[in-house]
């Protein structure tokens, strides 16, 4: 599983004009679940992503975490970070799950955020045209991979 995670003031997602989804300060989460990704994977990034210390502290640090700042997460399910461009100019996705085991991967992820976050988590629609806008807060964007945890 790999999470694209930026820090973000405000972020929305729109599908056929109409806001689906939307946060003020918080992260917005771009996931990518592959064919071998497990209930082990969601559970570790999960932990990781609302773990993560990158909102400032009163020193202008960052050393705060999600639940310190009451932020709040928008995630999206993206297939397209799992793309391989080794050969040519079109990528190519084997890498990323059917949506028969991507959809239950999806949904179980953000039953564990909410339960890590102790917040409801916004969403995109899994497999929809989406129009994501986003304030990134910094910048600050963090690409996590559960397949690269040592």
């Amino acid at each position: 599983m790999i999470a694209i995670i930026q820090r973000v003031t405000q972020a929305s997602v729109t599908i056929n004009n109409i806001v689906k989804g939307q946060i003020g300060m918080g992260f917005l989460v771009l996931l990518g679940i592959t064919h071998t990704d497990t209930q082990e994977d969601i559970e570790w990034l999960s932990k990781k992503i609302t773990g993560l210390r990158v909102f400032g502290d009163e020193e202008g640090k960052m050393n705060l975490d999600l639940k310190a700042v009451d932020g709040n997460i928008l995630l999206i399910s993206q297939f397209t970070l799992h793309a391989s461009t080794k050969k040519g100019n079109r990528p190519s996705f084997i890498e990323a799950a059917r949506p028969e085991v991507a959809i239950p991967l999806y949904e179980q992820m953000i039953k564990q955020l909410e339960q890590d976050s102790g917040k409801s988590i916004e969403t995109g629609e899994f497999g929809a045209d989406m129009k994501v806008a986003l304030l990134n807060d910094g910048p600050v964007t963090i690409m996590i991979d559960s397949k690269n945890r040592i």
